[in-house]
Protein backbone atom coordinates (compact mmCIF):
# COMPACT_ATOMS: atom_id res chain seq x y z
CA UNK A 1 0.00 0.00 0.00
CA UNK A 2 0.79 3.50 -0.68
CA UNK A 3 1.75 6.33 2.01
CA UNK A 4 -0.35 9.24 2.03
CA UNK A 5 2.68 11.53 0.87
CA UNK A 6 2.72 9.41 -2.78
CA UNK A 7 0.35 11.58 -3.97
CA UNK A 8 -1.97 11.11 -7.14
CA UNK A 9 -0.83 10.38 -11.10
CA UNK A 10 -2.25 10.56 -13.85
CA UNK A 11 -1.92 8.27 -16.59
CA UNK A 12 -2.15 9.18 -20.45
CA UNK A 13 -3.14 6.34 -22.74
CA UNK A 14 -4.02 7.37 -26.64
CA UNK A 15 -6.10 10.97 -26.01
CA UNK A 16 -7.40 10.24 -22.77
CA UNK A 17 -6.39 11.19 -18.87
CA UNK A 18 -7.39 8.78 -15.90
CA UNK A 19 -6.97 10.46 -12.91
CA UNK A 20 -4.56 8.21 -9.64
CA UNK A 21 -5.68 8.46 -6.54
CA UNK A 22 -3.08 6.57 -4.61
CA UNK A 23 -4.22 5.00 -1.39
CA UNK A 24 -3.41 6.41 2.14
CA UNK A 25 -1.34 3.52 3.28
CA UNK A 26 -2.26 -0.07 4.83
CA UNK A 27 -1.93 -0.13 8.73
CA UNK A 28 1.64 0.57 9.94
CA UNK A 29 2.74 2.42 6.96
CA UNK A 30 3.65 6.04 7.10
CA UNK A 31 4.52 9.22 4.85
CA UNK A 32 8.31 8.88 6.00
CA UNK A 33 8.43 5.14 5.03
CA UNK A 34 5.82 4.51 2.33
CA UNK A 35 7.18 4.08 -0.91
CA UNK A 36 5.46 5.60 -4.19
CA UNK A 37 6.21 2.65 -7.24
CA UNK A 38 5.65 5.30 -10.31
CA UNK A 39 7.84 8.01 -8.46
CA UNK A 40 10.68 5.29 -7.96
CA UNK A 41 9.86 3.25 -11.25
CA UNK A 42 13.37 3.27 -13.94
CA UNK A 43 13.10 2.53 -17.14
CA UNK A 44 12.86 -1.33 -17.71
CA UNK A 45 10.04 -1.51 -14.86
CA UNK A 46 6.91 -2.58 -15.42
CA UNK A 47 3.72 -1.44 -13.20
CA UNK A 48 0.11 -3.03 -13.09
CA UNK A 49 -3.09 -2.50 -10.97
CA UNK A 50 -6.67 -3.59 -10.78
CA UNK A 51 -8.43 -0.74 -9.78
CA UNK A 52 -9.58 1.33 -11.91
CA UNK A 53 -9.07 4.37 -10.30
CA UNK A 54 -5.36 2.78 -9.80
CA UNK A 55 -5.05 2.63 -6.41
CA UNK A 56 -3.26 -0.17 -6.16
CA UNK A 57 -0.50 0.18 -8.43
CA UNK A 58 2.72 -1.96 -7.72
CA UNK A 59 6.14 -2.28 -9.51
CA UNK A 60 5.61 -6.29 -10.80
CA UNK A 61 8.31 -8.85 -12.49
CA UNK A 62 7.73 -7.88 -16.37
CA UNK A 63 7.35 -11.49 -17.10
CA UNK A 64 4.09 -11.16 -14.94
CA UNK A 65 0.62 -9.49 -16.05
CA UNK A 66 1.32 -5.29 -16.27
CA UNK A 67 -0.33 -2.62 -18.07
CA UNK A 68 2.83 0.07 -17.99
CA UNK A 69 6.29 -0.56 -19.40
CA UNK A 70 8.65 2.61 -18.21
CA UNK A 71 10.75 3.31 -20.33
CA UNK A 72 12.55 6.39 -19.58
CA UNK A 73 12.67 9.03 -16.85
CA UNK A 74 11.44 12.84 -18.31
CA UNK A 75 12.02 16.25 -16.44
CA UNK A 76 10.50 18.67 -18.16
CA UNK A 77 10.85 21.79 -16.04
CA UNK A 78 12.94 24.04 -18.39
CA UNK A 79 9.78 24.21 -20.63
CA UNK A 80 7.02 24.18 -18.23
CA UNK A 81 8.43 26.51 -14.71
CA UNK A 82 6.97 26.90 -11.20
CA UNK A 83 4.58 28.86 -12.78
CA UNK A 84 3.44 26.95 -15.67
CA UNK A 85 -0.29 25.82 -15.26
CA UNK A 86 -1.03 21.89 -15.31
CA UNK A 87 -1.32 21.21 -19.17
CA UNK A 88 -4.50 20.64 -21.10
CA UNK A 89 -5.28 17.31 -22.93
CA UNK A 90 -3.58 18.47 -26.08
CA UNK A 91 -0.59 19.80 -24.39
CA UNK A 92 0.15 15.93 -23.18
CA UNK A 93 -0.12 14.95 -26.40
CA UNK A 94 2.75 17.17 -27.64
CA UNK A 95 4.75 16.41 -24.71
CA UNK A 96 4.20 12.50 -25.04
CA UNK A 97 5.50 13.18 -28.32
CA UNK A 98 8.15 15.34 -28.15
CA UNK A 99 9.86 13.68 -24.34
CA UNK A 100 8.35 10.38 -24.35
CA UNK A 101 8.81 9.00 -28.76
CA UNK A 102 12.70 9.31 -28.50
CA UNK A 103 13.15 7.22 -25.12
CA UNK A 104 10.50 4.47 -26.09
CA UNK A 105 12.16 4.16 -29.67
CA UNK A 106 15.84 4.29 -27.97
CA UNK A 107 14.59 1.98 -25.35
CA UNK A 108 13.27 -0.86 -28.08
CA UNK A 109 16.59 -0.30 -29.74
CA UNK A 110 15.38 1.04 -32.55
CA UNK A 111 12.52 -0.71 -33.81
CA UNK A 112 8.56 0.43 -33.23
CA UNK A 113 5.97 -1.07 -35.02
CA UNK A 114 3.71 2.21 -35.84
CA UNK A 115 0.91 -0.13 -36.49
CA UNK A 116 1.55 -2.91 -33.38
CA UNK A 117 -0.34 -3.09 -29.97
CA UNK A 118 1.91 -1.18 -28.13
CA UNK A 119 0.75 3.04 -27.72
CA UNK A 120 3.67 5.38 -26.06
CA UNK A 121 2.28 7.83 -22.98
CA UNK A 122 3.76 9.15 -19.98
CA UNK A 123 2.69 8.37 -16.47
CA UNK A 124 2.44 12.89 -15.08
CA UNK A 125 2.21 13.97 -11.44
CA UNK A 126 -1.48 15.03 -11.64
CA UNK A 127 -2.57 18.64 -10.87
CA UNK A 128 -1.38 18.56 -7.40
CA UNK A 129 1.64 17.58 -7.48
CA UNK A 130 2.39 19.67 -10.51
CA UNK A 131 1.26 22.51 -8.35
CA UNK A 132 3.58 21.05 -5.77
CA UNK A 133 6.44 21.62 -8.96
CA UNK A 134 6.59 18.03 -9.61
CA UNK A 135 7.88 18.14 -13.02
CA UNK A 136 8.99 14.55 -13.46
CA UNK A 137 7.20 11.77 -15.66
CA UNK A 138 7.64 8.37 -16.56
CA UNK A 139 7.09 7.42 -20.20
CA UNK A 140 6.26 4.37 -21.28
CA UNK A 141 4.70 1.60 -23.23
CA UNK A 142 1.19 0.29 -22.86
CA UNK A 143 -1.13 -2.54 -25.15
CA UNK A 144 -4.30 -0.89 -26.25
CA UNK A 145 -7.43 -2.50 -27.72
CA UNK A 146 -8.70 -1.36 -30.89
CA UNK A 147 -11.25 0.65 -28.50
CA UNK A 148 -8.85 2.16 -26.48
CA UNK A 149 -9.03 0.12 -23.55
CA UNK A 150 -5.68 -1.15 -21.82
CA UNK A 151 -5.15 -4.73 -21.76
CA UNK A 152 -2.69 -6.82 -20.16
CA UNK A 153 1.10 -7.10 -21.25
CA UNK A 154 3.41 -10.04 -20.22
CA UNK A 155 7.27 -9.84 -20.87
CA UNK A 156 9.12 -6.90 -21.80
CA UNK A 157 8.41 -5.24 -24.81
CA UNK A 158 12.18 -5.40 -25.34
CA UNK A 159 11.96 -8.97 -26.67
CA UNK A 160 8.14 -8.99 -27.75
CA UNK A 161 7.09 -9.57 -31.61
CA UNK A 162 4.93 -6.28 -31.57
CA UNK A 163 2.27 -7.28 -34.19
CA UNK A 164 -1.40 -6.43 -33.05
CA UNK A 165 -2.66 -10.10 -32.14
CA UNK A 166 -4.69 -11.64 -30.18
CA UNK A 167 -5.12 -15.43 -28.81
CA UNK A 168 -7.58 -17.94 -30.61
CA UNK A 169 -11.05 -17.57 -28.56
CA UNK A 170 -10.76 -13.97 -28.01
CA UNK A 171 -14.19 -12.06 -29.62
CA UNK A 172 -13.59 -8.31 -30.14
CA UNK A 173 -16.86 -6.32 -29.52
CA UNK A 174 -18.08 -3.20 -31.48
CA UNK A 175 -18.47 0.05 -30.58
CA UNK A 176 -21.25 2.73 -31.20
CA UNK A 177 -19.85 3.65 -34.44
CA UNK A 178 -19.78 0.16 -35.46
CA UNK A 179 -15.90 -0.38 -35.58
CA UNK A 180 -13.90 -2.78 -33.62
CA UNK A 181 -14.24 -2.73 -29.98
CA UNK A 182 -12.18 -4.29 -27.31
CA UNK A 183 -12.49 -8.16 -26.00
CA UNK A 184 -15.60 -9.27 -25.03
CA UNK A 185 -17.47 -12.38 -24.03
CA UNK A 186 -18.37 -14.49 -27.33
CA UNK A 187 -22.12 -14.20 -26.21
CA UNK A 188 -21.88 -10.81 -26.32
CA UNK A 189 -22.32 -8.80 -29.94
CA UNK A 190 -18.94 -8.78 -31.24
CA UNK A 191 -17.26 -8.04 -34.83
CA UNK A 192 -14.28 -10.70 -35.02
CA UNK A 193 -13.73 -14.08 -33.46
CA UNK A 194 -10.05 -15.11 -33.58
CA UNK A 195 -9.33 -18.58 -35.09
CA UNK A 196 -5.43 -18.78 -35.55
CA UNK A 197 -2.40 -16.96 -35.26
CA UNK A 198 0.04 -17.46 -38.82
CA UNK A 199 4.10 -16.67 -38.19
CA UNK A 200 4.81 -14.87 -42.40
CA UNK A 201 7.44 -16.92 -44.01
CA UNK A 202 10.66 -15.29 -42.87
CA UNK A 203 12.45 -13.34 -46.05
CA UNK A 204 11.71 -10.50 -47.99
CA UNK A 205 8.82 -8.43 -47.21
CA UNK A 206 6.14 -10.17 -48.77
CA UNK A 207 3.72 -7.81 -51.07
CA UNK A 208 0.12 -6.93 -49.40
CA UNK A 209 -1.02 -9.45 -52.50
CA UNK A 210 1.56 -12.24 -51.78
CA UNK A 211 0.15 -11.91 -48.06
CA UNK A 212 -3.47 -12.61 -49.55
CA UNK A 213 -2.07 -15.66 -51.27
CA UNK A 214 -0.84 -17.77 -48.36
CA UNK A 215 -3.22 -16.59 -45.64
CA UNK A 216 -6.29 -17.74 -47.97
CA UNK A 217 -5.38 -21.14 -47.61
CA UNK A 218 -3.73 -20.85 -44.17
CA UNK A 219 -6.41 -19.36 -42.45
CA UNK A 220 -9.28 -21.49 -44.43
CA UNK A 221 -7.21 -24.34 -42.52
CA UNK A 222 -7.45 -22.89 -39.67
CA UNK A 223 -10.59 -22.15 -39.18
CA UNK A 224 -11.81 -24.76 -40.25
CA UNK A 225 -9.64 -26.89 -37.35
CA UNK A 226 -11.14 -24.68 -35.06
CA UNK A 227 -14.97 -24.92 -35.88
CA UNK A 228 -14.40 -28.73 -36.72
CA UNK A 229 -15.94 -27.88 -40.72
CA UNK A 230 -18.48 -25.94 -39.57
CA UNK A 231 -20.57 -24.25 -42.28
CA UNK A 232 -19.56 -20.83 -42.09
CA UNK A 233 -21.53 -18.77 -45.05
CA UNK A 234 -25.10 -20.44 -43.53
CA UNK A 235 -24.64 -18.29 -40.63
CA UNK A 236 -23.80 -15.33 -42.86
CA UNK A 237 -20.40 -15.29 -41.77
CA UNK A 238 -16.74 -15.11 -43.85
CA UNK A 239 -13.29 -16.21 -43.04
CA UNK A 240 -10.89 -12.71 -42.99
CA UNK A 241 -7.25 -12.41 -41.88
CA UNK A 242 -4.53 -9.34 -41.17
CA UNK A 243 -1.50 -8.56 -43.24
CA UNK A 244 1.37 -6.55 -42.22
CA UNK A 245 3.00 -3.56 -44.20
CA UNK A 246 6.44 -2.54 -44.80
CA UNK A 247 7.12 -0.68 -41.57
CA UNK A 248 5.72 -3.27 -39.18
CA UNK A 249 7.99 -6.16 -40.88
CA UNK A 250 10.88 -3.85 -40.74
CA UNK A 251 10.22 -3.36 -37.10
CA UNK A 252 10.16 -7.49 -36.80
CA UNK A 253 6.23 -8.28 -36.83
CA UNK A 254 5.71 -11.38 -38.01
CA UNK A 255 2.52 -12.43 -36.85
CA UNK A 256 -1.02 -12.32 -38.45
CA UNK A 257 -4.80 -13.15 -36.98
CA UNK A 258 -6.91 -15.55 -39.02
CA UNK A 259 -10.41 -14.57 -37.17
CA UNK A 260 -14.54 -14.94 -38.49
CA UNK A 261 -16.60 -12.36 -38.82
CA UNK A 262 -19.72 -11.53 -40.65
CA UNK A 263 -20.33 -10.34 -44.19
CA UNK A 264 -20.07 -6.46 -44.01
CA UNK A 265 -23.14 -4.50 -45.34
CA UNK A 266 -22.45 -1.51 -47.29
CA UNK A 267 -18.74 -1.64 -46.22
CA UNK A 268 -19.92 -1.25 -42.70
CA UNK A 269 -19.27 -3.83 -39.87
CA UNK A 270 -22.26 -5.77 -38.84
CA UNK A 271 -22.37 -7.58 -34.90
CA UNK A 272 -23.28 -11.00 -34.75
CA UNK A 273 -23.43 -13.66 -31.12
CA UNK A 274 -21.73 -17.10 -30.03
CA UNK A 275 -18.54 -18.55 -31.25
CA UNK A 276 -18.25 -20.78 -33.71
CA UNK A 277 -15.41 -22.63 -31.75
CA UNK A 278 -16.11 -26.51 -32.13
CA UNK A 279 -17.77 -26.94 -28.73
CA UNK A 280 -16.63 -30.51 -28.62
CA UNK A 281 -13.09 -29.57 -28.73
CA UNK A 282 -10.71 -29.84 -26.21
CA UNK A 283 -9.93 -26.30 -23.99
CA UNK A 284 -7.95 -23.76 -25.90
CA UNK A 285 -4.17 -23.34 -24.29
CA UNK A 286 -2.77 -20.17 -23.96
CA UNK A 287 0.49 -19.39 -22.62
CA UNK A 288 -0.84 -16.63 -21.24
CA UNK A 289 -4.18 -15.95 -19.50
CA UNK A 290 -7.37 -14.33 -21.96
CA UNK A 291 -6.80 -10.94 -23.41
CA UNK A 292 -9.57 -8.95 -21.06
CA UNK A 293 -10.07 -5.04 -20.52
CA UNK A 294 -8.78 -3.66 -17.33
CA UNK A 295 -9.26 -0.52 -17.95
CA UNK A 296 -11.77 1.77 -20.23
CA UNK A 297 -10.53 4.34 -22.42
CA UNK A 298 -12.45 6.75 -24.83
CA UNK A 299 -10.39 6.26 -28.34
CA UNK A 300 -12.40 4.54 -30.77
CA UNK A 301 -10.37 2.54 -33.41
CA UNK A 302 -11.09 -0.20 -35.82
CA UNK A 303 -9.72 -3.17 -37.61
CA UNK A 304 -10.34 -3.52 -41.27
CA UNK A 305 -11.42 -6.96 -43.15
CA UNK A 306 -9.93 -9.44 -45.59
CA UNK A 307 -11.65 -12.43 -46.83
CA UNK A 308 -11.86 -15.15 -48.88
CA UNK A 309 -14.64 -13.51 -51.67
CA UNK A 310 -12.16 -10.27 -51.67
CA UNK A 311 -8.48 -11.55 -51.32
CA UNK A 312 -7.10 -8.81 -53.21
CA UNK A 313 -5.29 -5.71 -51.71
CA UNK A 314 -5.48 -2.28 -51.87
CA UNK A 315 -2.74 0.11 -50.60
CA UNK A 316 -3.00 0.20 -46.51
CA UNK A 317 -5.38 2.13 -45.35
CA UNK A 318 -3.90 4.63 -43.09
CA UNK A 319 -7.28 7.46 -43.00
CA UNK A 320 -8.05 9.65 -39.47
CA UNK A 321 -6.23 11.87 -37.93
CA UNK A 322 -3.55 9.28 -35.98
CA UNK A 323 -1.59 6.50 -37.55
CA UNK A 324 -4.36 3.60 -37.58
CA UNK A 325 -4.03 0.76 -34.21
CA UNK A 326 -3.65 -2.18 -36.72
CA UNK A 327 -1.40 -2.37 -39.63
CA UNK A 328 -4.25 -4.36 -41.43
CA UNK A 329 -5.45 -2.92 -45.08
CA UNK A 330 -9.24 -2.91 -45.92
CA UNK A 331 -10.14 -4.77 -48.88
CA UNK A 332 -13.88 -3.60 -48.41
CA UNK A 333 -15.78 -0.53 -50.55
CA UNK A 334 -15.43 1.87 -46.99
CA UNK A 335 -12.56 0.98 -45.01
CA UNK A 336 -13.39 0.57 -41.21
CA UNK A 337 -11.89 3.57 -39.29
CA UNK A 338 -8.31 2.92 -38.17
CA UNK A 339 -7.08 6.01 -36.12
CA UNK A 340 -4.95 5.06 -33.37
Amino acid sequence: MLGASAGAFVLLALSTFMGWPVGAGGVGSTPSTAVNPVMAAQAGDCLNWTEQDLSDVEKVDCAAQHLFEVTGVADISADHGPQAPFPDDAQWQQISQERCSKLSLDYLGGKFDPFGKYTVGPLNPGERLWGEGQRTLRCGLQVAGPAGGLLPAYGTARTQDQSDVYDPGVCLGITETRSVGDPIECLKPHTFEITGVVTLPPGEFPSPEQQDQLLVDECTRITAEYTGGAELKARGLIVTWDTRVLESWTAGSRLVNCKVGAQPVDGVLVAWEGSVRNPNAPPLTTSNPPQTTAVQQDEPTGAPLHSQSNSSSADPSTSGSKPPKSDEETTTTTPTTTTR
